[in-house]
């Protein structure tokens, strides 16, 4: 399924948010993002209409199924990407901003592949 970078984006911060404090609110992810409110208030609205994410009557957000998926492939491949980068020598800060690029374009078999080839090549290290 394909959807926005910024609504990949939003799923990967609640995932984030979700992992550091327990529970997520809009207002963790405008502090977060340091967006404005309505831009979140906007955003949140999508993902819920999209079946993405769902919003108890307190504004806790849980990530539904799709949300948790997409949110899940992204965050590992910012993570794996960030390392891997930082591994070759790319400034770790760099590495962050670009794995946040490359995370929404790179196909999944390119993922993959990178990851097998760097698995392979460091298992005899």
């Amino acid at each position: 399924m394909k959807i926005q970078e910024s609504a990949e984006n939003y799923l990967e911060t609640i995932l984030i948010l979700l992992r550091r404090k327990g529970a997520v609110r809009s207002i963790d992810i405008v502090n977060e993002l340091q967006f404005s409110k309505p831009s979140v208030s906007i955003a949140m609205k999508n993902l819920r209409e999209n079946g993405y994410i769902d919003m108890d009557e307190n504004g806790f957000i849980t990530l539904l199924e799709p949300g948790r998926e997409i949110a899940e492939k992204i965050y590992e491949r910012h993570t794996f990407l960030s390392q891997w980068l930082a591994s070759i020598g790319v400034d770790p800060d760099i590495a962050a901003e670009d794995a946040c690029r490359i995370e929404h374009v790179i196909s999944a078999q390119s993922f993959a592949a990178i990851k097998a080839y760097t698995k392979q090549t460091h298992a005899g290290k």
